[in-house]
């Protein structure tokens, strides 16, 4: 598994005063709350242990009877089970897989309102063609004159800019990813020593999730890692997604919570009675609900954004204004 390198500090671009008072805003604490939070589900396994299967009635359990999505990079995997799903979904079908494309994919998914959604599977977008490891090498090439460890400064903003899309997706989100077993060489030993298994993704992926989970050849389905109670230290045998995993997560996310309309967010995004200061304070009331990395397609271009990025340019072109 390629290793990162550390974070590097970069001097902050020069600021405009009106777009400063969007970064540098009150430190502010809230009430805390579970309002709005969606299901965040990633289940990793080898080849034939279940993840498109399990994470299709997932899914499907989660969109509670309305047509959901699927992003495919594994060549109409998905498709061949809609008439086992009991459910009516539509497919994106991807060849390339540059995490750029997949923001663009999750703005549209967003825009047709998909209440829930699955990536299968998001290892593409890390090893595949124009994935984060390809888009390092080309940038290696192209800018650093070959040095790799430099180009690892876009290649993980690249990869960041992905994961944050991802994670504040308006609807529940799953992920399958391919995992393979993890060899290492211990006290000098020359045998390596198996650590089990590891998802072929940016290492420490799996803790980006709500919800993590890992699949077996058997398909035994076992959680390494739930925010959920009742999935910790949880083991199950041929699991069933809809009524093993979305129902307690959905249980568990509802209770004691209400649900927040992203849609109206941007609403009063795109209002035409919106204001600099009305567009301010909306975009306080994203940041504290962790979303403004919403994919959105912007209402005037037509090309992949986020919210926070939209609210933002609008408050800022109005506040320039007066």
């Amino acid at each position: 598994m390629t290793q990162l390198p550390p974070p590097v500090r970069r001097a902050q671009p020069q600021q405009t005063p009106a777009a400063d008072e969007y970064e540098r805003g009150p430190v502010t604490f809230r009430p805390a709350s579970k309002d709005g939070q969606k299901a965040r589900l990633s289940i990793q396994g080898p080849s034939g242990s279940g993840k498109t299967w399990t994470g299709l009635f997932a899914t499907a359990g989660f969109a509670e009877g309305e047509r959901f999505a699927v992003i495919d990079t594994e060549r109409g995997a998905a498709a061949l089970y809609v008439n086992e799903v009991g459910a009516e979904f539509d497919t994106l079908p991807m060849r390339r897989y540059n995490p750029r494309d997949l923001i663009a994919a999750l703005a549209a998914a967003a825009q047709v309102g998909y209440p829930a959604l699955m990536v299968d599977s998001l290892t593409h977008y890390w090893k595949g063609a124009d994935g984060t490891l390809d888009q390092v090498s080309q940038v290696a090439d192209s800018k650093y004159r070959g040095n790799t460890f430099a180009a690892w400064k876009d290649g993980g903003e690249i990869q960041d800019e992905m994961i944050e899309a991802l994670m504040a997706y308006p609807g529940h989100l799953v992920v399958t990813m391919r995992s393979s077993i993890k060899m290492v060489l211990e006290n000098g030993s020359k045998t390596p020593v198996s650590k089990g298994m590891q998802a072929e993704q940016r290492q420490g992926i799996e803790y980006e999730f709500g919800v993590a989970a890992e699949l077996n050849r058997t398909n035994q389905l076992r959680f390494i890692k739930s925010r959920c109670p009742a999935f910790r230290g949880l083991e199950i045998d041929q699991p069933d997604g809809a009524r093993d995993i979305a129902k307690p997560y959905l249980d568990w996310l509802r209770a004691g919570a209400k649900e927040i309309d992203t849609a109206a967010w941007v609403d009063q995004a795109s209002s035409a009675t919106a204001t600099a200061d009305s567009l301010l304070a909306l975009y306080r009331d994203v940041e504290a609900a962790s979303a403004l990395a919403t994919p959105l397609m912007h209402p005037e271009t037509g090309q992949p954004t986020s919210l926070g990025a939209y609210i933002r340019e609008r408050g800022t072109a109005l506040k320039t204004a007066k």
